[in-house]
């Protein structure tokens, strides 16, 4: 899909075989959690977990779970474990649901 002058493509997140790929900018040790907005191409998430033993990542599935309301097991980290920018893969979502579902 290219850009069209004076058009808005979100482009953090994305359908994939299995469902969506949603890229994220997670700031950890925040003062609470929540989804801030557009940060570059991905979608900017503060998380109140330190990013220490896993501890983050597990904080950030869960509250991304609950936020897009799918289960917990659908939900895996494609890529950027140990980096603040992740690519989440959700099955069983399109783009567009999850787009709809963390309205920002």
């Amino acid at each position: 899909m290219r850009n069209q002058p004076g058009s808005i493509v979100s482009t953090y997140v994305r359908d994939s075989e299995q469902g969506a790929v949603l890229k994220v900018q997670v700031q950890p040790r925040a003062s609470r959690d929540e989804v801030v907005g557009l940060h570059g191409d991905g979608l900017k998430i503060r998380i109140t977990a330190a990013p220490v033993a896993g501890a983050a990542n597990k904080h950030l599935l869960k509250f991304l779970a609950k936020k897009l309301r799918v289960a917990r097991s659908q939900m895996s980290i494609a890529s950027g474990a140990t980096s603040r920018a992740k690519r989440i893969a959700i099955e069983g979502i399109s783009a567009e649901e999850v787009r709809q579902r963390l309205t920002i």
